[in-house]
């Protein structure tokens, strides 16, 4: 048999988006001699899911076939095992069936094997990308493609009068201005962590699910070390990040400097919220879960993430409680030094912003006046506290399960109430101190307070200092000609 590419596309009732990733597959120009074989896993599909993904497989001329899942209770990970054992054998099978010798010899003919979201597109020439990368060196593991978000269109782009509008707003194409800007501010955070991984070496330390090819030794190995009947583990809600983790301990995992594949991103508020605290919480237990029994030479760099996290927090808070005090009390001293890492801010997410794939204009303005960083490094903040006092309660919850009923409008958001909360707090404290003006500026207040303003204002100007050293740093790196 001539040697193949297998693609295992786990699809959860996704008949609005299986034709694309399947459209971008049938665009794709294969290695010289190499053949692909695609596997779309009907997940517990209520939908049209595995029909539209038939059609779109003989449109493509596609090798396609499509597998379902009945009661899998492990979603995405339970998805992927079964593609795998489909091919290459379920160790728990009580019979102990032998694979035939057209089976053994497909399964040697296998020399990577794809893992793709169902709401992913690779862009032409990516495979072959992507097989270049693990096929140069013997001990590459795993490559990833570098991803970016697809915009939305304009919704004023379709007529009210389009018999076809609720149609077209329901594909998910299209989005309003809020959409755009969410989209946008994903973009140039994942632009921002592939330069800084180019930057040193292109080593990572998450293999993303949405488009990347492993070797099969590679999966294999994690399967007879850890005794599974799958390379997939359901032990985190980053499943991706722990199977990258796994396959580090014998191998090299990359992204590639070349593949592109786009990706959805989420558009609202609420499901961002969602999909990041899924991330976050999972990426917190893989560091200080020590059951879980895996470990990964970037732990380090994870670990200085989070406190790059802490750090931002911890300024933010402090400034503004130290500067509420100091102007209640009337001992507030302007010093035009502070504007040093405003502009420093500035310069680097200009950079960020020019750099990240199909900007706007507007995307680049916002970025140099730090509205748009600002309000997204916000709404991460508040993922950040809410993952580690979660980490603090005794329970648990299914940050898979959570995610899904956000993408669907199952739960709702409690941005508003927040909003609304905040303001209403802002203007009690604002009523208190006009109300109380000539307590608070009085002599003895001012004396009480004043140690307490002295020693805030030296801890924030050092972690000031620590946070502008990081970000020239940052700025050095970004000189280099990597691209996102």
């Amino acid at each position: 048999m001539k040697p193949r590419i297998v693609a295992f596309i786990p699809a959860h009732n996704e008949e609005k988006s299986i034709r694309d990733c399947l459209a971008g597959l049938g665009d794709q120009s294969l290695p010289k001699g190499v053949e692909l074989d695609v596997i779309v896993i009907a997940d517990n599909c209520t939908d049209q899911t595995e029909a539209i993904a038939l059609e779109a497989g003989q449109e493509f001329r596609l090798n396609l076939k499509v597998l379902s899942t009945v009661n899998n209770k492990q979603r995405k990970v339970g998805a992927l095992n079964a593609a795998w054992k489909n091919l290459y054998g379920d160790p728990l099978d009580l019979y102990d069936k032998k694979l035939t010798i057209f089976q053994e010899y497909y399964k040697h003919s296998i020399k990577a094997i794809l893992g793709m979201d169902a709401d992913s597109r690779l862009a032409p020439d990516a495979l072959s990308q992507l097989w270049e990368g693990l096929m140069s060196s013997r001990n590459i593991g795993g490559v990833m493609a570098k991803y970016t978000m697809r915009m939305p269109k304009k919704k004023s782009l379709i007529s009210k009068d389009d018999v076809h509008y609720e149609e077209k707003i329901a594909s998910g194409e299209y989005g309003g201005p809020i959409a755009r800007w969410w989209t946008h501010q994903q973009k140039q955070d994942m632009a921002s962590w592939l330069l800084d991984l180019q930057y040193n070496g292109g080593s990572t330390y998450v293999l993303g699910g949405q488009a990347t090819l492993f070797r099969p030794e590679a999966l294999q190995d994690i399967v007879d070390e850890n005794k599974l009947d799958g390379p997939w583990q359901d032990e985190s809600d980053v499943e991706d990040m722990l199977l990258t983790w796994q396959i580090q301990k014998k191998w090299k995992t990359l992204i590639s400097p070349k593949a592109r594949c786009f990706v959805d991103a989420m558009r609202s508020y609420h499901t961002f919220r969602q999909q990041r605290n899924k991330w976050q919480s999972g990426t917190v237990e893989l560091l200080t879960n020590s059951d879980i029994g895996v470990k990964s030479k970037h732990k380090g760099k994870i670990w200085r993430s989070q406190l790059k996290s802490f750090t931002d927090l911890t300024v933010r808070v402090l400034f503004i409680s130290l500067l509420s005090v100091a102007i209640a009390t009337n001992q507030f001293y302007w010093s035009w030094i502070w504007l040093t890492p405003v502009a420093l801010a500035s310069i680097l997410n200009t950079i960020l912003a020019l750099k990240t794939p199909m900007h706007r204009p507007i995307d680049v303005v916002l970025a140099a006046l730090l509205i748009s960083p600002e309000i997204y490094l916000w709404v991460n903040l508040i993922t950040f506290t809410n993952v580690w006092l979660g980490k603090l309660s005794a329970n648990k919850k299914d940050g898979w399960a959570i995610q899904y009923n956000a993408e669907r409008g199952n739960t709702r958001s409690k941005l508003t109430e927040g909003v609304i909360a905040v303001i209403l707090f802002i203007a009690l404290v604002i009523y208190v101190c006009i109300d109380q003006r000539a307590f608070l500026t009085s002599e003895s207040v001012q004396m009480a307070v004043s140690p307490y303003l002295q020693i805030g204002w030296i801890v924030l100007t050092y972690l000031t200092i620590y946070s502008s050293i990081a970000m020239l740093y940052q700025i050095w790196t970004l000189r280099a000609r990597h691209s996102a």
